[in-house]
C-alpha cells in the first residue's frame, strides 16, 4: 500500500499504454470490417440458393405464367417462414421477460417505479372510483347555508331584549314596525 494513499504508479509508461490502446482499436476495426465482409458473402450465397437468375427470354405465355406462379408459390413460403420466426422472436422475449421478473423477485430487490404527484379532485377521484354512478358533488362549501351579517346583528339585537315578547311581536308587525326599526337604526322601540 502506498503510504500517501495515491493511486499505485502503474508500471507501463503512458507512451506504451497509448500504443497498447491504438493496436487495440485498430484489430477492433479489423475484425469488424471482416465479420461486415463475411455477413455480405453469407447474404450473397443465401440469395443465390434461394433465387437463381431469371431467364426470361425465349419463354412463351404459359411458361411466363408458370414461372409466376412458381414465384408467388415461393414468396408464400418465405412469407409464412418470416412470419414464424417473428412470433418464435416475441415468444422468447416474452419468456426473457418473465425470467427477468422472477430473478429480480427471488433477488428480491425489486426496483420501485416512480411515482407521479397528481393532483385530483374530490368529485374527479369519486367519478374514477364509481364510475358513471357518482353524480353528487363533492362541493362542500357549495353546500353551506350562506349567513349575511346584518341578519346576525339583527338577531342579536333581538334576542338582547328582554320584555314582553307581545310588545315586540305588535311593534314589529306591518310596515310600521319596520319603518321604525330602519328610522331607530334597527333597535325597536
Amino acid at each position: 500500500m502506498n503510504p500517501k494513499g495515491d493511486k499505485p504508479k502503474s508500471k507501463i509508461s503512458a507512451s506504451r499504454k497509448l500504443s497498447l490502446k491504438m493496436l487495440l482499436l485498430t484489430k477492433a476495426c479489423e475484425d469488424l470490417e471482416r465479420e461486415r465482409q463475411e455477413r455480405e458473402e453469407e447474404k450473397v450465397r443465401y440469395l443465390g440458393e434461394k433465387l437463381p437468375p431469371l431467364q426470361l427470354s425465349g419463354l412463351s405465355l404459359n411458361e411466363l405464367q408458370n414461372l409466376c406462379k412458381q414465384l408467388h408459390a415461393k414468396i408464400d413460403v418465405v412469407d409464412e417462414e418470416r412470419y414464424d420466426c417473428e412470433a418464435k422472436v416475441s415468444k422468447h422475449n416474452k419468456d426473457i421477460h418473465e425470467l427477468k421478473l422472477k430473478v429480480q423477485d427471488l433477488g428480491g430487490k425489486f426496483k420501485k417505479p416512480a411515482l407521479r404527484k397528481v393532483r385530483v379532485s374530490a368529485d374527479e377521484m369519486m367519478r374514477a372510483l364509481l364510475g358513471s354512478k357518482h353524480k353528487g358533488s363533492m362541493d362542500l362549501r357549495a353546500n353551506l347555508k350562506s349567513v349575511k351579517k346584518e341578519d346576525v346583528k339583527q338577531d342579536k339585537v333581538l334576542t338582547s331584549e328582554v320584555g314582553d315578547w307581545r310588545k315586540n311581536v305588535e311593534a314589529m308587525s306591518g310596515m310600521e314596525g319596520r319603518k321604525k326599526m330602519f328610522d331607530t337604526g334597527g333597535a325597536p322601540q
